[in-house]
């Protein structure tokens, strides 16, 4: 009788392998019997049934955490927005109290919620299924909430965004792409860099969306981050945009605690810094992929151009 072997796997090279595979980020929390918390960083969440319905995680077997998640009547599954990114980093580090100075609400079965979060599932204990060196959490879900925000995702070992894909969008009508690259209108600076800007924008503006901003929100935080205790009217001259909007934009700015308004001037909270931080991040590697494929000296000279022009 020939007895037949499994070839031999490489855990990091299957690792790596499966990190193409491109999912959201979670922290799963629960309350023990004894009243002890506990927050861990999870990818593996996924829906199970509408009905009834159901969802699963899982944890591995020998993690500390474990023997909480296999006694707590109820967990909540809180689903990281893009900007949250600092949160599943602190939960992913073993420390003595995860949720010291953390705002957070108890939800079902005392399990911790927090805000700010894309969505948040509240579930009972449902089921525990052996999967290998992990067990498989299966969550009843009683309650949840949709805020809508887009989510953080991790994708082969780092962080990441979702943007919309552009063949996802309604392809423009040829006739007019053609004719505006010919004739004085397609040879014309001017309606040239029109153009430029509107293409720009249009691959920029889903990339601030997914931090949870709107374009004219994210200018507001560049502008601010180097030029504090600025006037709505000085924001202006730096924005390009109608004051109506900008002052509608600082009042939503504001009523996120990203600016504080003394008198008539505006600055930065320490939170609007840390999302400045992220739009400058994400800005200039937006820029980097609008250039890619220019050498540099053609990017200088695109920029001494337009210095050239504001003059």
């Amino acid at each position: 009788m020939t007895m037949m072997t499994r070839p031999a796997i490489d855990p990091k090279a299957f690792r790596r392998a499966l990190g193409n595979f491109a999912t959201g980020v979670t922290i799963i929390t629960a309350r023990a019997p004894d009243g002890s918390t506990v927050g861990v960083t999870a990818s593996s969440f996924n829906s199970l049934s509408m009905d009834p319905p159901l969802i699963l995680w899982s944890s591995m077997k020998e993690a500390r955490s474990c023997a909480i998640f296999e006694s707590a009547t109820h967990f909540a599954v809180n689903i990281l927005a893009a900007d949250q990114m600092d949160m599943s980093n602190h939960f992913a580090r073993q420390q003595p109290d995860k949720f010291a100075g953390l705002d957070y609400e108890e939800g079902l079965g005392g399990a911790p919620l927090f805000p700010d979060c894309a969505g948040r599932f509240q579930c009972e204990s449902y089921a525990k299924l052996d999967g290998g060196d992990h067990w498989i959490f299966v969550g009843r879900v009683v309650g949840f909430d949709d805020f809508g925000r887009a989510p953080l995702i991790f994708h082969q070992g780092s962080y990441g965004m979702v943007y919309n894909h552009p063949d996802a969008f309604a392809n423009s009508d040829p006739a007019v792409s053609e004719d505006t690259g010919t004739g004085r209108i397609g040879n014309h600076g001017f309606f040239l860099m029109l153009q430029a800007v509107r293409a720009y924008q249009a691959r920029y503006q889903p990339k601030m969306e997914a931090l949870g901003l709107s374009v004219i929100e994210a200018r507001i935080l560049l502008v601010l981050n180097d030029l504090a205790g600025l006037t709505t009217e000085q924001l202006v001259t730096h924005l390009h945009t109608p004051e109506t909007e900008a002052h509608a934009a600082l009042v939503n700015l504001e009523d996120r605690g990203l600016v504080a308004q003394d008198g008539d001037c505006y600055a930065l909270t320490e939170a609007g810094h840390a999302q400045a931080t992220r739009c400058w991040r994400v800005a200039e590697a937006h820029a980097d992929e609008a250039f890619a494929g220019l050498e540099p000296s053609q990017v200088d000279t695109f920029h001494e151009v337009l210095r050239h022009l504001i003059r």
